[in-house]
Order: structure tokens, then sequence, then C-alpha cells
């Protein structure tokens, strides 16, 4: 069942007016705001901005990019679909569930990883997942990591009413872990690894389960990147940049990796097992060889499966099919005359190609 804020937060993003936000996107400009949260795939974005790489790119095609980190990861997402930003990074699910869901045409612009591991299920008092039976679970309510448990369940014959959701901002994860009446949470890097590293607790299923249906990518409104091709072209060059330099054995890359792991709160070995859990796509070509595999058409399938069953796919959602998903090979999943989310393989080929 909703949580009454997280149903508040929903609703509220159906009721904007799709028209009215698109039109005052759907011009040419200079100026742009991208937004993100603290998760081990996504520190890239902080240290793009911080290092002055943004700006580098952003001078080439004559542009400002400003990127801004958010603490609430969900409060970004609907800053994002109220038209605040013109880019977020945030996963597949969740792009589908509340911009696209709520009429907000998105664009898929980096699919830049997969979670790998990086997403977790404690139970305090250790067992095994069948254990969970009968517990309260702390998480984000209708994020990804509702639906990572909503998998686990499944795999060992369970169901969501077979255990009780709590719903629980990230940010406030690691606090609420400390309460003893706490005795189950379903999170992710680095809070997971914050938590393990505690003692007091088990894991007992995490993401590499579901390898490849967790996508983390930078999500623009697609009217922005179809009138702005130079927002695209600069995010996609910032971000190859960048996950070349953290690829190399240098000690430029090694300083920049130093950053991301101060930046999400650990050094730099936990923030290479945070990595190790993350499928980073650090190619171009790596990229789009997922990005074209037809394995994703069944993934978002699933992923929109899971969203109509909980109420969470757009207003006056008939099934699963509601919204149209198109991917790069010009194929529809869902509603083709009402296709909201998309993947664009555009940018990311420029960048294979050398072309940025």
């Amino acid at each position: 069942m909703l949580n009454s804020i997280a149903k508040v937060s929903l609703i509220a993003a159906a009721l904007m007016s799709p028209l009215s936000l698109s039109a005052s996107q759907a011009e040419e400009k200079k100026d742009f705001k991208v937004c993100w949260t603290i998760y081990a795939g996504w520190m890239p974005w902080g240290y793009i901005s911080d290092s002055g790489i943004m700006k580098k790119w952003a001078d080439k095609y004559d542009i400002a990019v400003e990127i801004t980190q958010f603490n609430d990861y969900i409060e970004s997402i609907n800053q994002y679909t109220a038209g605040e930003y013109d880019a977020c990074a945030m996963t597949n699910m969740d792009a589908l569930s509340i911009p696209s869901g709520s009429g907000i045409d998105t664009t898929v612009l980096i699919a830049g990883d997969y979670s790998n591991g990086n997403d977790g299920l404690i139970l305090k008092n250790g067992g095994d997942l069948a254990s969970i039976k009968g517990q309260n679970v702390n998480l984000v309510e209708l994020s990804v990591s509702h639906y990572f448990l909503a998998r686990g369940l499944e795999s060992v014959g369970l169901s969501e009413k077979d255990i009780t959701v709590v719903n629980t901002s990230d940010a406030d994860m690691l606090a609420v872990y400390d309460d003893a009446d706490i005795t189950a949470v379903a999170t992710w890097n680095p809070m997971l690894s914050e938590i393990l590293a505690t003692k007091e607790g088990e894991l007992v299923y995490d993401s590499s389960k579901i390898p490849g249906e967790i996508i983390d990518a930078m999500m623009v409104n697609t009217e922005t990147l179809t009138d702005n091709p130079a927002l695209g072209k600069a995010l996609a060059g910032a971000w190859f940049e960048v996950l070349s330099l953290m690829a190399s054995d240098t000690p430029e890359g090694k300083e920049a990796l130093e950053s991301m792991a101060a930046a999400s709160g650990t050094d730099l070995e936990g923030y290479k097992a945070q990595l190790a859990a993350t499928a980073l796509f650090y190619k171009p070509d790596d990229l789009l060889a997922f990005t074209s595999d037809a394995k994703l058409k069944e993934t978002m399938k699933f992923v929109a499966t899971f969203l109509f069953d909980h109420g969470i796919l757009g207003e006056g959602a008939q099934s699963a099919e509601f919204v149209g998903v198109e991917f790069a090979d010009g194929s529809v999943f869902g509603n083709s005359s009402n296709v909201k989310l998309r993947f664009d393989n555009t940018y990311v080929e420029l960048a294979a190609k050398g072309e940025l």
C-alpha cells in the first residue's frame, strides 16, 4: 500500500500539466541545470562538476551547465519532473514511474551502469531471505529498492503480503538502522556498505541476482534535448572523459577516484569495493551493446508490470503498456501513441566514433 507521503508526491507529479512544462522547455537555450544524488555509479557527476571538466565541455558548445547534488533521491526526481532541472540521474524504473508516468517525455541519455550488487537487503538478526516473512522492511517506497525487494521475495516463494513496507528516505536510512525496532532494510550504496560495516546484520539478497535490471542513468527532458543537442554532446563528452580517467592506471585517475570516494563518505578501498558491485560501462561501445541487447526490452516489460501492479505507472493506466518505451532500434514496448521514455544512442554513438 502507498505510504501517504509517497502517494501525495506521486499524485502531485501526475497532476502537473505536461503541456505547460514541455512548452516552457521546448526552446533553444544556453543555460542548463542537472541534478544527481550520492551513489557509486553517479559519483562521476560530482567530480565532473568539481574538476572543471563539465565547464570545459560546456564551453566547447557555448553553453553553461550547472550540476547540483541533492541529498534526497526522490526529491531530485520530483524537481526534474516539475521542470526545475533539465536532466537528472535516476534509475530506469523511477524514470518510468515518476516523470514518464506523469507525462514528461524523458530520454535515457547515458545508461551509465547497472547495479550488480550495489543494492541489497539486510536482516539485522541474520538468517536467510525466507526468514524475512512477517518483518517490517525499511526502504524508499516505490523506488528500485521496492522493486528489488519484490524480485527477492519471488525467488523464495513469498510476496509483499508476507512483509510490511515502511517508507524511509535514503537520507535517513543510516540513522534509522540504529533504531532497535528496525530489523530489515533494503537500500543501495554507499548506505548499504556503511550498514554492513557495522557488522550488525547480514546481507541476504543483492542485485547481482538480477543483473541488468536496475539501470542507473542520466535522464534528460526529451524536448530540451531535441532543441539543444549541445547539451547531449557536452554531457556525454564530460562523462566519458571522466570514465576513461577512472579506468586509467595513472596518478590522475587515482586522484579522481579518491575525490569520488571522499565525496561519498568512504576511502579509496571502500569506493573501489562499491565500484566492483557496479557494472559501469567505461567504454561507449560497451554501453551501446547493452542498450541494443534484446534483454533490455524484457527488463522494461518486467519493470512496467511491477509499476502497474503497484498502481504507479501513471494516472489512468489500464495496463502495463500504458506508457510507451522506445528503444534504440525504434521499436516500442507499450503504447506507441504515448511514448514517454526513450533509449537514445545518438550521443553515445558520437562518443564511440570520437565525434564529440
